[in-house]
């Protein structure tokens, strides 16, 4: 994990070694307790419900706190307030209940509250498949919320993955104060694989005020990552709550000057930071000429297409990215100085295909964009990928 100086790193005690065999919702709540999790408010739903079963039984043994609300607008202003008396806090959900808590997602953005929000993905739009897969949430995550803003979202790739990336999304949140939104999906949190808890984990912690309470002013920034310090609820230090846009005091303030600084700075704290945020995994590039680039479930059928490929005499390659947003823009640039045609493949009729075609001008833009409730099989993967090389 890299790590932002400002921000302090405590060491837990190690985790029982692995190998243990489980499923990657449950490997998303290991994940959470690793990283310090210790307030957990949700709502069951299909396939997602796993996280909030183990997380019930778990956090009253570390003297964690779950709470089942009446509903995820309840659950998400739990998490909401509980990360502001300094609890480290997680929901989980799945798309339609992600569409209810669009409207305090952006609300955590704007009061800079760290907060983790799984959402294992299923079929829509509406009910559409509870219980099959999907990544279809790709738009919502990013865009679900009204108004600018930026937003961290992790794609895992296995059950590994979903302890590893829950980890890394805890401390994204505390290090850049915002929301951060783990997106898998109803396969992955359903399958069953091999997971090795980490022994050594970092947790990184919110920079708390270093002033007197008489001279903290709430939003005010001093380092150049653009993080105020957060004073936690219930301490010495005052501070307003507000959705309004607001002045460092954190006062609602109307004027055109004052929200254009607001909302600049709540964007760009994230765009600056894209080169630390975003990861990927590059199999089979190092002369490749054409380039797949896949996320989560989908992307575990193109290795097995790539080599096929590959003896065949086509130089492919793929590109994984462990991050969705803040869009990896220096990856494409990098993609654009080597491959001619980079083709996207997802379980949806197309969405992150569109971030891709921006780069139109470097190379050359496909996409195998598929509604299914299932991840493309390394055949199906191999017949349109033969079309494109």
């Amino acid at each position: 994990m890299r790590n932002d100086t400002s921000a302090s790193v405590e060491q837990p005690r190690p985790a029982d070694p692995g190998p243990v065999l489980t499923s990657g919702n449950h490997a998303c709540a290991e994940g959470a307790l690793a990283a310090g999790c210790r307030f957990f408010g949700g709502y069951p739903i299909t396939p997602s419900s796993e996280i909030a079963e183990l997380m019930s039984k778990r956090l009253p043994l570390v003297e964690g706190t779950f709470v089942q609300l009446e509903d995820e607008l309840a659950s998400i202003m739990a998490c909401l307030g509980a990360s502001f008396a300094g609890v480290k806090s997680m929901t989980a959900t799945s798309g339609p209940g992600l569409s209810l808590m669009a409207e305090s997602i952006g609300l955590g953005v704007m009061l800079e509250v760290p907060v983790v929000i799984v959402t294992v993905m299923r079929g829509g739009p509406s009910t559409g498949q509870p219980t099959n897969a999907s990544q279809s949430d790709v738009y919502q995550v990013r865009y679900g919320s009204h108004g600018d803003y930026e937003i961290i979202v992790l794609s895992p790739g296995s059950v590994q993955e979903m302890y590893a990336l829950t980890i890394r999304a805890f401390n994204l949140a505390e290090m850049y104060r915002t929301p951060v939104i783990l997106a898998a999906d109803g396969i992955l949190g359903q399958m069953m694989e091999p997971l090795t808890l980490q022994t050594e984990i970092e947790r990184v912690q919110r920079k708390l005020p270093r002033v007197m309470p008489s001279d903290y002013r709430p939003y005010a920034v001093a380092d150049e990552d653009l993080v105020p310090p957060m004073a936690l609820a219930g301490t010495d230090y005052d501070f307003y709550v507000t959705g309004l846009t607001h002045d460092d005091m954190g006062n609602p303030c109307m004027d055109p000057g004052s929200a254009e600084k607001l909302i600049r700075r709540l964007c760009t704290k994230i765009r600056r930071a894209r080169p630390l945020i975003n990861d990927w995994e590059a199999y089979r590039m190092e002369d490749a000429k054409l380039a797949v680039v896949a996320y989560g479930i989908n992307a575990r059928g193109v290795r097995e297409a790539i080599e096929r490929l590959r003896r065949e005499g086509h130089p492919i390659g793929m590109v994984r990215l462990k991050s969705l947003w803040p869009f990896p823009d220096e990856l494409m640039g990098q993609l654009g100085q080597q491959v001619q045609k980079v083709i996207v493949t997802e379980m949806n009729n197309g969405m992150l295909i569109r971030e891709v075609e921006r780069f139109r001008h470097t190379f050359e833009v496909t996409g195998i964009t598929v509604p299914t409730p299932l991840p493309l099989t390394p055949s199906t993967l191999y017949k349109y990928l033969c079309q494109e090389v």
